[in-house]
């Protein structure tokens, strides 16, 4: 797919997430594939299988970097996490680098799990701070993701789209949108995700993560083990009639299928991206006949 600019990111199309148990298969069948996002601390070592592999891949796709670990919310960043990491950036010349809306690390000891902040303007301000701090250092574009979540803070000044907001619009930064973790959060805290979406600048969105979840009887888990529900599609479809066609990221991370299966599903967002296509031709005709 030919690339253009969206949004200020390179429109590289409709990606899979890089995974084990599907390396033998994209090596060997070398499928049709606009990119590959790969989880940055997994191929964060000095040699090995994962970066051999790695290579193999960047031979013949574009990766994206998405990272699990960079905490923008905790009291300062990991100086040692981060040259390691350019390192990563350097080889795969990622065109950016994305990272969650979260805290995870205190005082040098680390939760390993993506812990949320309470939507204060002081915790704004802080994590604009430390995304611009990680994007001076990286010298690629750092894009922030939206979290599942599961609590909420009583210091909390603002909704989560309102924060999510004041913190690219402080840091000048692009939006990695998780449409499932909007439709989880929503669902958790009783709120409409369409008022979310219809409230963060889309103008800043250059990635979208779509996935699937699991209902359990009180709250729902963004588990990403199980096709995308139509709850979430009407999501996708919303944000690509607002912003137009945008990279697109398929997770699957658990009870991983066949790679046929999860890049399948992943084309599934074509469908969207052509409905838009026919809309705006439609329009034009429209607009056409008007004038004449």
């Amino acid at each position: 797919m030919p690339a253009n600019r969206h949004n200020g990111f390179t429109d590289l199309g409709i990606g899979v997430g890089l995974r084990v148990p599907h390396y033998s298969h994209i090596l060997g069948r070398k499928p049709a594939v606009d990119w590959f996002e790969i989880i940055s601390e997994n191929f964060m070592i000095d040699a090995g299988r994962p970066l051999r592999t790695l290579d193999l891949i960047l031979e013949q796709y574009a990766v994206v970097q998405h990272g699990v670990s960079m905490y923008l919310g905790s009291p300062r960043l990991n100086r040692d996490h981060l040259k390691r990491l350019k390192q990563l950036v350097r080889r795969t010349k990622t065109p950016f680098v994305s990272d969650h809306l979260c805290w995870g690390s205190v005082d040098g000891s680390y939760s390993h799990d993506l812990l949320p902040l309470p939507y204060t303007f002081a915790a704004a301000r802080h994590v604009a701070a430390r995304v611009r701090e990680a994007r001076d250092i990286l010298e690629v574009p750092v894009i922030v993701e939206n979290v599942s979540s599961y609590a909420e803070f009583h210091a909390s000044e603002m909704s989560e789209w309102e924060f999510l907001a004041e913190v690219v619009e402080r840091a000048d930064c692009g939006m990695l949108l998780d449409v499932n973790n909007i439709y989880v959060s929503s669902r958790n805290h009783n709120f409409d995700p369409f008022d979310y979406l219809n409230g963060v600048p889309l103008e800043r969105v250059g990635q979208v993560h779509i996935a699937g979840h699991t209902k359990f009887e009180r709250y729902i888990l963004d588990t990403h083990d199980h096709p995308v529900l139509p709850t979430v599609w009407r999501l996708y479809a919303h944000v690509v009639s607002r912003i137009g066609p945008v990279n697109t990221l398929l997770e699957w991370d658990a009870r991983i299928p066949p790679f046929e299966e999860v890049h399948r599903e992943a084309l599934k967002a074509r469908r969207f991206l052509r409905d838009l296509e026919t809309q705006r031709s439609e329009n034009r005709k429209s607009a056409q006949t008007v004038t004449a």
